[in-house]
């Protein structure tokens, strides 16, 4: 994971051709939709990175603020905006842990592969890294709103589960201390070659996930995604 936060500080163009290749079934906005409409509402996403959620949703006509806070990402995400024919929102340098957004703007609260770091970068204080992130995405929340979060449940894997005890433990939080429900989703990546899948999986998960590829010959990478939800 240390190696992945070089990458979203220094490595933002690479991270984004990963990015790129997955959800080629385009399943990922249908199974957010399905928790709650997202066209035309204001929607603040925490760990925007390279822009995934406000690209996706701009097709939709939702008001996407994204907040990150790597320079190297917004930099990324801003261009691809920019090419975007449609407007896709507004991106700003924003800290999950002290959102510059006032109490009560948004509808809906995205917090895509963001929170779940924690469980690495700060270890056993994962939960004092968590906690005051939820606080602010409830706080930002209108009354009715929902906050969605999505975090990985296994690349490569043949069926969805956490990749990590600490990740367990981090889902297992937010259902039962913080009454989230939980839906999963096939995000698959799809790349042109084995070579393409190879390099571009072990730029970001490491020379085991590498050898996991060339093994299996695959173009099409399993992934599985969480998507865990709760009302305001």
């Amino acid at each position: 994971m240390e190696h992945q936060d070089e990458i979203y500080q220094s490595h933002a163009e690479g991270y984004d051709r990963l990015i790129q290749r997955e959800d080629f079934r385009g399943n990922l906005l249908p199974a957010l939709e399905a928790i709650v409409p997202l066209r035309g509402k204001i929607v603040v996403d925490l760990g925007t990175g390279t822009g995934r959620f406000p690209c996706l949703l701009a097709g939709i006509d939702a008001q996407v603020l994204g907040l990150d806070r790597s320079l190297a990402m917004l930099r990324v995400a801003r261009a691809k905006l920019a090419l975007l024919p449609q407007p896709a929102g507004r991106l700003a340098v924003g800290d999950n842990v002290a959102l510059p957004v006032r109490s009560g703007l948004a509808e809906i609260v995205l917090a895509g592969w963001t929170f779940g770091h924690a469980t690495v970068w700060s270890q056993a204080r994962w939960r004092q890294e968590v906690a005051p992130a939820l606080r602010e995405a409830f706080r930002v929340l209108r009354t009715g709103g929902t906050a969605i979060v999505c975090e990985t449940l296994g690349t490569g894997s043949p069926e969805p589960a956490p990749p990590t005890p600490a990740l367990a433990d981090y889902y297992r939080y937010l259902e039962q201390e913080w009454g989230f429900r939980r839906r999963v989703v096939a995000t698959d990546y799809r790349f042109a070659s084995v070579d393409e899948a190879v390099s571009t999986l072990r730029f970001f998960f490491g020379e085991e996930m590498g050898d996991l590829v060339r093994s299996n010959h695959w173009t099409v990478v399993p992934e599985w995604t969480g998507i865990w939800w709760r009302h305001a």
